[in-house]
């Protein structure tokens, strides 16, 4: 029918403008999401570091206390604990023998 086709052109606009719509709101959506996951990211970033600098002031107040030589030496991380542990040990040791 004539009407039809003269209403069909409108009625592929609205739809198209309609989907556009959609495609936009989905766009911003995804960037809030994106923005949110960035927020999120940069707060576990901030927890990991913050958790870092804990561990790193607690394993150099544990150097400190543990009798090392040479005396400018640092020790790593795990030969820190392994020093504590068999430190801790041996004192044990001599308490019971004591």
């Amino acid at each position: 029918s004539p009407a039809r086709s003269a209403l069909a052109p409108r009625e592929a606009a609205v739809r198209r403008k309609g989907k556009a719509r959609r495609g936009r709101s989905k766009a911003r959506g995804e960037g809030l999401l994106s923005k949110q996951k960035r927020s999120r990211r940069m707060k576990a970033n901030d927890r990991e570091r913050n958790r870092m600098h804990h561990l790193n002031s607690a394993l150099d107040a544990l150097r400190s206390v543990l009798p090392t030589f040479p005396d400018d030496a640092k020790l790593t991380k795990i030969e820190t604990l392994r020093f504590a542990h068999n430190y801790i040990w041996a004192l044990t040791q001599s308490l019971r023998l004591a």
